[in-house]
């Protein structure tokens, strides 16, 4: 029998776990973003650069699957896609978003990044896609929304749960992430966040509310956590699609991440 497997394996295991690191601190992360924009408005592509010291990717990551497809709602100027190619972690992303000009953004991202060399080709697709018009067709491994609830009307919240849902095949994940709602001083930040940003009066669904539509939908809470980032406040929740059998092989390796 030949000797040289566990070698392999302990490489495979090393490139994985340095693969892990250039993903583990916003700064590590910020690094990767700035590698990707680097053509397109130097102003929107400064966003990209500097947002994750903002918002948290670094405790996304790890609930992505190896080998996922990704439906991304909402998916602005794509860095959230385009890190997960980056990371070797998905084999296909599909974003969307209704701003033409963050799919501009994006595509001038992907462009360059569009497929790897390796055996398991990452493929990354941007769509503008207008609010009124259907999302893109699953099933998909994984679903993120992500500080997308708080700009939908509030007659419209629950929709969204529901379709990300139907995006998501049996076993597949749901990344869901948003803005705070409490203490008052973090949500109030939020808010004038997007007032200057998105000029933009948002609107929180409450996360409690979000966990109760996900299972309606037949979606189970996996993994709950709130972070803090400078005077900003996220509220982070994973779920899996359950299907007839229980878990599928997705399932229990978001939950071992």
């Amino acid at each position: 029998m030949w000797s040289g497997i566990g070698t392999v394996s302990e490489a495979t295991d090393q490139v994985t776990a340095e693969r892990d690191a250039e993903f583990g601190t916003p700064g590590a992360i910020s690094a990767v973003a700035r590698r990707l924009f680097m053509t397109g408005p130097r102003l929107l592509r400064s966003l990209q650069h500097y947002r994750p010291f903002i918002c948290p990717f670094e405790e996304m990551i790890g609930h992505v699957p190896t080998g996922s497809s990704v439906l991304d709602v909402g998916c602005g100027g794509g860095l959230w896609l385009g890190l997960l190619w980056a990371s070797g972690r998905i084999r296909r992303g599909v974003g969307f978003d209704s701003s033409s000009k963050a799919i501009e953004l994006a595509r001038h991202m992907s462009a360059p990044t569009r497929v790897s060399d390796g055996p398991e080709a990452g493929q990354l697709e941007f769509r503008c896609v207008p609010v009124e018009e259907p999302w893109p067709e699953g099933p998909f491994d994984v679903v993120s929304v992500i500080d997308v609830m708080h700009h939908v009307p509030r007659a419209s919240q629950m929709e969204m749960i529901r379709l990300a849902a139907t995006r998501l095949r049996a076993g597949g994940v749901l990344i869901y992430k948003d803005m705070c709602t409490r203490p008052v001083w973090r949500a109030t930040a939020n808010r004038v966040h997007d007032l200057v940003l998105a000029r933009q009066w948002i609107r929180y669904a409450p996360v409690a509310q979000v966990e109760r539509w996900a299972g309606e939908q037949g979606l189970k809470l996996v993994h709950s956590r709130d972070v803090q980032r400078l005077w900003y406040g996220h509220e982070l929740r994973v779920f899996v699609k359950m299907s007839r059998t229980g878990m599928g092989e997705l399932d229990r390796e978001a939950l071992r991440s």
